[in-house]
């Protein structure tokens, strides 16, 4: 039997394909609002739905369930689900109008195939400059310029709308620009302001007018403008993107064991951290230790305002795999869209009508 619990401000992982009786209990603490899914929690379409759908039915509303699903190397799951290209592929085809249309069919494909298996969101698209700085990012992004990435993400996050997912970009202002990979270092970026806002800043500045539903921050420590990550620092979250850029979706912050938030202190403290910056949802995994010290120790809360903004996260679940790939629609999207992952130089050949 559900029970009604209003969303909290922990999204926290689980361990195996199935849920375990530790795995309810944590998902049945107040603090907890989402759930993020990784390679290891699947098996096979079957599994990770009927996977979802428990989930689904402990709480009301509904539990966020979350992915990092963008395709190229970061996509979680593969068997059974269409092999996306990385966004780089298709910033690389032929002429804009090519790659606006694979990145519309891409961002919909992935977004209709999650949805229904009943995944809420995917932390996508990235938004990051692309070129060779940041390994971690690559090929990752569309491109290196900031126009151009737009005009993509744009249409990326217009094909995930007409499929009922809301987009979230990642990583503001910006992780293009550092050489540091923040999984496993501390990254610094010591340009000033201005710069950031003349490069790195322009994709999120601009996704943000055009409607983009939510956000995650880098951690990233931005040198000449706060000493703290981007994602635990209130100058980043509430005075430039709350004030001046003006975004009313919600904030997600990168996750809580990565090497990049261990400058904040213990996972209580980076929990409660992120939140007074102006997260709405903090993302703890990989490390059940960590995530059960924010759950049992972390003094933080969810309030009205976040919670009306994580709610409005929830994906529109319209069909099953199965009956999706029995669609033209699924067909035809993911033949174009698989080629171009298999063959990159057939968008030289796309048909353009």
């Amino acid at each position: 039997m559900e029970s009604k619990l209003a969303l909290g401000p922990v999204m926290c992982d689980l361990q195996g394909t199935e849920l375990q009786p530790e795995d309810k209990e944590m998902l049945m603490h107040p603090k907890v609002g989402g759930v993020i899914l990784f390679t290891r929690n699947y098996e096979s379409p079957e599994q990770i739905a009927a996977l979802t759908t428990s989930i689904h039915a402990l709480r009301q509303p509904h539990l966020i369930i979350a992915v990092d699903h963008e395709g190229g190397r970061v996509q979680r799951f593969r068997e059974g689900f269409s092999r996306l290209p990385a966004c780089k592929l298709i910033g690389e085809c032929a002429n804009e109008k090519i790659a606006c249309q694979y990145a519309e069919e891409a961002g919909w494909l992935m977004a209709a195939e999650l949805l229904a298996v009943g995944i809420d969101l995917s932390f996508a698209p990235v938004l990051d400059i692309g070129g060779p700085t940041s390994e971690v990012i690559g090929d990752r992004a569309f491109h290196k310029q900031p126009d151009k990435i737009v005009t993509y993400a744009k249409s990326y996050m217009r094909g995930m709308k007409q499929a009922g997912m809301a987009a979230v970009g990642k990583h503001f202002p910006g992780h293009g620009s550092v050489v540091e990979d923040s999984h496993i270092a501390i990254p610094k970026d010591n340009r000033r302001i201005e710069d950031i806002r003349m490069l790195d800043l322009i994709p999120f500045e601009r996704m943000i007018r055009a409607g983009l539903s939510g956000l995650m921050p880098a951690h990233v420590i931005y040198s000449k403008v706060d000493p703290l990550p981007a994602g635990f620092s209130s100058r980043w979250l509430k005075e430039i993107l709350r004030g001046e850029l003006e975004f009313q979706g919600a904030i997600f912050s990168d996750d809580l064991s990565m090497k990049g938030a261990e400058v904040i202190g213990g996972y209580a403290e980076r929990a409660e951290a992120a939140i007074a910056a102006g997260c709405d949802m903090v993302l703890a995994c990989n490390n059940r230790e960590g995530a059960i010290e924010i759950l049992d120790n972390a003094n933080i809360e969810s309030n009205v305002t976040s919670r009306s903004r994580l709610i409005r996260m929830h994906g529109q679940f319209n069909s099953s795999l199965e009956e999706l790939k029995q669609t033209t629609l699924w067909k035809e999207r993911s033949e174009r869209v698989t080629k171009l992952e298999k063959e990159p130089e057939l968008n030289l050949n796309y048909d353009e009508n």
